[in-house]
């Protein structure tokens, strides 16, 4: 049995209970195989054992008080996982779905995503199994400043900076931020995602949709390709989702899918110009469901049926997935029906989205697939630009801002060819992604020594 298969296996009998983390650390570390027989000096070192393993993971109660004057009592956490390269860095997920085992993956994903972006940053994640869907601003408020009543002895600039993530948007990061800075008695950036008046940058609302679309219209260009009437579906309907579409339609494409957990749209006309200015304001404003589109525009709406599941039931071509919902929402048979209806490009903008079973379906075929710790980076790379931006106590202008999103996309895409190229397998962007973020942060562990 090879170091990394020793690895995996020790990972799955001490964390038998989690069966995300599980999957992420197989999908990488299987690609690792051959940095392993390259370089001795890491399996000398321990790496592969130690990358595994989160530097601490905090687990704490949150209990807050609703309208009614109920006492509600909530489980944070925080996974700090590896800050070989930079402070920790990830977002926050609010989300009844939010466990130790979904915490740890999405870390262990953000630390080879973050070293992805080339900036200083190490991989965390956070959040809580509240669900702020139904609840009023003031109850937000409440349990965002409960919350940070903990968080807040574990974050700070050169320690660990959050951000948002599913559940956690503008509203939050101005409470959680608000109530920080009034215990610490101090403005610094120890957030990102925060508002243009206090400290925000421009294009980060936007950069992780933008940011996808860049990468694949990178793809695009090894294929001779472009955007230009292209038909692309899209699934969430979230921020991810809303600014790949509002991209997308820029560069020419078609998108003709939307979703959240009320359903799916499926609009062949295409979901721009007005249609897409509505669903910005169903969603970030109204805090609506997907399903009013329906009854604004003549489409039909699929009740409780994901993106993919209307795609597969109804034969439905598109050129281009991009899946921005949640983990796992891609299969198998999803992937079968995708490339059967003609989709020959997949970048995910949600993490790790597709299933193993779809992203060998995907591979197999000759698909283009781009996993999400390099898609998906221009999320947290632009947070690393407003860390910069606070840091030096500059605002960029938005062009500025979004022409060094656009060049770390194209430079991610670069180093992913160049390290599967260089690794014996070319144009795979997983084992790309992988290895390239991986060796970053392993050879500033070996400078480390054994801490």
């Amino acid at each position: 049995m090879s170091i990394i298969q020793e690895v995996i296996t020790k990972t799955q009998r001490q964390d038998a209970d989690q069966p995300e983390f599980h999957q992420a650390v197989k999908e990488v570390l299987e690609t690792l195989e051959p940095t392993a027989e390259k370089h001795p000096e890491f399996v000398r070192a321990k790496i592969y054992e130690r990358i595994v393993e989160p530097d601490r993971a905090i687990l704490f109660r949150v209990p807050w008080v609703d309208d009614r004057g109920e006492v509600q009592v909530n489980r944070g956490f925080r996974v700090q996982f590896n800050n070989a390269i930079g402070p920790y860095k990830g977002g926050l997920r609010f989300h009844p779905s939010v466990t130790l085992s979904i915490m740890k993956f999405l870390g262990f994903e953000q630390t080879f995503k973050n070293s992805l972006t080339t900036l200083p940053m190490g991989g965390a994640k956070g959040g809580a199994d509240f669900d702020p869907k139904g609840k009023s601003d003031e109850e937000v408020m409440r349990f965002c400043q409960a919350f940070t009543r903990e968080l807040f002895r574990h974050i700070g600039p050169d320690t660990d900076v959050p951000a948002g993530d599913i559940g956690v948007g503008g509203r939050e990061i101005g409470y959680i931020y608000g109530y920080y800075k009034k215990i610490v008695n101090q403005h610094d950036g120890a957030l990102t995602g925060k508002g243009l008046d206090y400290g925000g940058s421009l294009i980060r609302p936007e950069a992780t949709g933008y940011g996808l679309v860049y990468f694949v219209a990178e793809m695009l260009a090894t294929r001779g390709l472009d955007f230009s009437g292209k038909v692309v579906a899209i699934s969430g309907a979230g921020n991810v989702a809303q600014y790949a579409m509002e991209k997308v339609n820029q560069l020419g494409g078609r998108v003709i899918t939307l979703c959240d957990s009320s359903g799916t749209i499926v609009d062949e006309k295409g979901i721009c110009d007005d249609k897409c200015e509505f669903v910005m304001e169903l969603k970030n404003v109204r805090r609506g469901r997907i399903k009013e589109y329906a009854d604004q525009y003549p489409v039909l709406c699929y009740i409780g049926k994901s993106v993919w599941d209307v795609i597969r039931e109804q034969g439905i071509r598109v050129d281009i997935a991009l899946p921005c919902a949640t983990q796992n929402e891609i299969d198998g048979p999803n992937a079968e029906a995708l490339v059967k209806n003609g989709c020959f490009c997949v970048a995910e903008g949600a993490n790790m989205p597709s299933t193993p079973e779809a992203v060998q379906i995907f591979q197999d075929r000759g698909v283009l697939f781009a996993p999400g710790k390099a898609a998906n980076a221009g999320g947290v790379a632009t947070s690393g630009l407003e860390m910069t931006q606070n840091s030096i106590k500059l605002s960029w202008p938005r062009e500025e801002v979004d022409q060094r999103l656009r060049q770390i996309m194209k430079n991610i895409h670069q180093v992913c060819l160049d390290a599967s190229q260089t690794y014996g397998h070319k144009a795979d962007y997983v084992m790309g992604a992988n290895i390239a973020g991986f060796m970053k942060v392993a050879r500033a562990m070996l400078a480390c020594g054994v801490v």
